[in-house]
């Protein structure tokens, strides 16, 4: 079990600190040897990586690497060639969209995207299924957020190309059963594309049991620096894939004619490198497995329980998902009737109590679900039953502050 009150000593940002800190799935806090490993980069290796034979520059480019040999390791990828680093989970599915859709998309063909996906697994590929003259067609959810495998089986047609599907929704922090949705997929010839900032930080994610041909993920939402992103994709996808991105480094030779392409990933890596950001997210995982996942996950499945049964004691409150707690995943979005969530943020935010209010990157699920706005608290690890009274507290008088008599 978590001894809760040492693991705050890790963090900075908890020092002197009043703030309640909920809004875990915008972001999360980091802890000081994640700090500590990108400040110890430039102080130590600042150069750029790939492009010099001294030693500075050698040192540079062994700590980029080793940072992709663990990103490897720790998602279950086949070799480093499958781990491209990009800015964010946003920009890892763009270079899907715009790097792979071409090759697989043609006119005539379909796209299916789930409507709780964030919009950056949606946009991309309505973009895409445009340039191409294919159609996006939407797999809906019932009101507890569940996509079943039948569902999935039901909406796939042969003319489906792609599948993009967030393994656990910003929003209703369902699980989705991605390895078998993947099974479903390839048995209908078609390829799956996951979202995976919602889970890499908080489950563990195995890329080759999935068998996703690509999945995308933040470093920001995982104790890392912003600024840092990964792109699984199988390796056959990406030796297909043109570059996404233009200039230095992702070359290997260029003429005034022509131009040849650098060996996998570099060629998904144009120009200087994040390398202290992907050092940086090394450490981050270093963390994460100096605590242990099967912990993390305890501590935020109790944490969620917990909030979850004082949320159902206070009226007017309606929790958004699933009856049983343990399928948010520590997301817990809700609304507090007659109130609008701006305003319930900002009494939050009077408090001291940081939360998410608006539609979350997800306005399609939420038009569905015929909510347009929501408030979201999301927990880590990290977080202390205190801070979830407080929170409770908080709520209790939301509709009072309003000028409800209830």
């Amino acid at each position: 079990m978590l001894d809760v009150k040492e693991v705050r000593k890790d963090f900075p940002f908890f020092e002197n600190q009043t703030l309640a800190y909920l809004d875990n799935s915008a972001t999360s806090q980091k802890p000081k040897c994640v700090m500590d490993a990108e400040w110890q980069f430039y102080k130590d290796s600042n150069a750029n990586p790939f492009r010099g034979l001294y030693d500075l520059s050698v040192r540079a480019t062994d700590a980029y690497e080793d940072s992709r040999e663990l990103v490897r390791e720790f998602i279950g990828a086949a070799d480093t060639g499958e781990i491209v680093f990009t800015r964010n989970a946003s920009e890892s599915l763009n270079l899907v969209a715009y790097s792979f859709a071409p090759l697989v998309l043609e006119a005539g063909d379909e796209v299916l995207v789930t409507i709780e996906e964030h919009h950056s697994n949606m946009l991309p590929w309505r973009f895409a299924a445009e340039r191409a003259g294919a159609t996006v067609k939407y797999l809906d959810v019932d009101i507890t957020g569940e996509i079943t495998p039948d569902k999935v089986k039901e909406a796939l047609t042969p003319k489906t190309k792609i599948f993009a599907v967030t393994q656990v929704s910003n929003i209703m922090g369902r699980t989705n059963d991605i390895k078998a949705f993947a099974k479903i997929c390839h048995e209908n010839g078609t390829y799956i594309v996951a979202d995976g900032a919602q889970s890499v930080p908080h489950m563990p994610v195995d890329v080759q049991d999935l068998d996703v041909d690509f999945l995308a993920f933040s470093g920001h939402k995982m104790l890392s620096p912003m600024g840092i992103g990964v792109l699984y994709g199988k390796r056959d996808h990406f030796e297909k894939m043109p570059p996404f991105l233009s200039g230095g480094e992702m070359i290997e030779y260029v003429t005034r004619d022509g131009q040849s392409y650098a060996e996998l990933p570099h060629k998904f890596e144009a120009g200087t490198v994040n390398a202290g950001g992907a050092v940086g997210l090394a450490a981050a995982i270093k963390y994460i497995q100096s605590i242990g996942m099967e912990n993390i996950q305890e501590r935020e499945n109790a944490l969620c329980a917990y909030a979850y049964a004082g949320m159902k004691e206070i009226p007017h409150i309606t929790i958004l998902g699933s009856d049983d707690p343990m399928d948010h995943h520590g997301i817990l979005t809700f609304k507090v009737d007659g109130v609008h969530p701006h305003d319930v943020s900002a009494i939050f935010a009077s408090n001291d109590i940081a939360v998410r209010a608006g539609h979350h990157c997800a306005q399609p699920l939420l038009q569905h679900i015929g909510i347009p706005n929501t408030t979201r608290a999301s927990m880590m690890f990290y977080n202390t039953e205190e801070e979830i009274d407080r929170f409770l507290a908080v709520l209790k008088t939301i509709r009072g502050e309003m000028g409800y008599a209830d």
